[in-house]
């Protein structure tokens, strides 16, 4: 096995998700780059926590990353470095930064212009078109001369069929700008709320471009995820699928799956794969897709050029998904073609809080049974699980109770 040391960018659950991932695969201690110290990996026995207070700024960031790398490669030249991130403007920095950082790491992330294709909604409605993927009817707004006192919102086409979602084109350029009121999708009911939005944006100094979507019907359980890897060899060598139960409803985090059950659905798998490989994709991809519960028709929202947060679902379905990566970028093996298939639920959240929400007969009596034979959580780790670690575990569940309550106090047939 090569020597190889895990540098990842940030400290909240999906970076965890990937550290547990290669420390039960490897027994390496991950080094985590956080500007904080988030209860997520606060007292982690299986991280080495490398604070640095402009780890949020990407100027100084791929500064540290240089001299951090120059550093370990001076302390063990034959240890490889791989270097991982897991939100879209770490990974937008990386794709930016790639000539220098590949001086010492290992970054397996797609090419920036790749990224910026399918990161941005109208060119991924374009491409999954062509790929004859179902994508909901779309509207954009372009911030960009939004500076000049003549700027104007263009008009709503009068096609567009209220309710809609409003969310950014590109995350990564709406990830660290703040404002009152901020959310990370916005629900919106009619064309003066969606008018008033536009100039919210507009006054917070949002420059980049947003998408009015049509919503398509039905709650959180019409909600599909599925995580893919694209290795060196161009094929997608994993693939995995998940029904969502339950999403966060904090407007910070809102659409967040929190409670998912992991299973293969060949009509939202097949055009993943085709998608991906139909471009020069490498790396790790999630799609949010939505099922029409009338028509039972999938409908691919996005995609994210990187693992997701919640990529601890895959390995309850049965592979790790650091194997199937350190395999190929470290080890130079790629692995044959896979799809997890076992069934687990995979859930955040306290038991008796996710059968509140799940109020389908014949999905609630799954959720139960496989409740009975155990969730899984990134959280709930054997090998780190101190009386510290207990107590963040324990808060953090808890805490649910009252975020739900606040803000989603019961299920509604909407999702919001």
């Amino acid at each position: 096995m090569t020597a190889f040391q895990p540098v990842i960018l940030g400290g909240d659950l999906g970076a965890y998700a990937m550290a547990r991932e290669l420390n039960e695969a490897y027994g390496v201690k991950p080094i985590m780059v956080t500007a904080y110290n988030p209860s997520a990996i606060r007292d982690s026995a299986i991280i080495t926590r490398h604070a640095f207070d402009k780890a949020n700024e990407e100027g100084p960031l791929v500064d540290e990353l240089l001299r951090l790398g120059a550093d370990l490669k001076a302390r063990n030249p034959r240890r490889r470095l791989l270097l991982l991130a897991n939100t879209d403007w770490r990974i937008h920095v990386l794709a930016t930064h790639r000539a220098d950082l590949e001086r010492y790491y290992v970054v397996p992330i797609p090419p920036l212009e790749v990224i910026e294709r399918v990161s941005d909604k109208q060119e991924f409605e374009r491409l999954a078109t062509a790929q004859g993927m179902p994508v909901p009817k779309s509207f954009y707004e372009d911030f960009s001369g939004a500076d000049s006192p003549e700027w104007r919102p263009q008009p709503t086409p009068a096609d567009l069929r209220f309710p809609i979602v409003a969310k950014p084109a590109d995350s990564s350029q709406y990830e660290n700008l703040l404002f009152e009121g901020r959310q990370k999708v916005y629900r919106i009911d009619t064309p003066s709320q969606l008018s008033a939005l536009w100039s919210t944006l507009a006054k917070a100094g949002f420059r980049g471009t947003f998408v009015a979507q049509e919503l398509v019907e039905g709650d959180d359980t019409q909600m599909y995820s599925v995580t893919a890897y694209v290795d060196t060899t161009g094929t997608v060598s994993l693939l995995c699928s998940a029904h969502v139960l339950l999403e966060e409803h904090h407007p910070a985090t809102l659409g967040n799956p929190c409670a998912m059950i992991t299973e293969p659905i060949k009509e939202i798998l097949e055009p993943a794969r085709r998608f991906l490989e139909s471009m020069p994709y490498r790396g790790f991809a999630n799609f949010d897709v939505k099922r029409d519960p009338h028509t039972g028709r999938f409908y691919f929202l996005e995609v994210n050029p990187r693992i997701g947060r919640n990529s601890f679902y895959v390995v309850g379905a049965g592979i790790n998904p650091m194997e199937v990566l350190v395999s190929d970028v470290i080890e130079g093996h790629p692995m044959a073609p896979r799809v997890a298939d076992d069934e687990v639920l995979y859930s955040i959240i306290p038991n008796h809080l996710l059968r509140r929400y799940v109020v389908d007969p014949k999905l609630r009596e799954q959720v139960v049974r496989l409740q009975k034979a155990g969730r899984i959580s990134p959280q709930r780790n054997p090998k780190d699980m101190s009386p510290k670690r207990w107590l963040h575990l324990m808060e953090s569940e808890l805490n649910q109770y009252r975020k739900f309550g606040k803000y989603y106090p019961k299920p509604t047939n909407t999702g919001f």
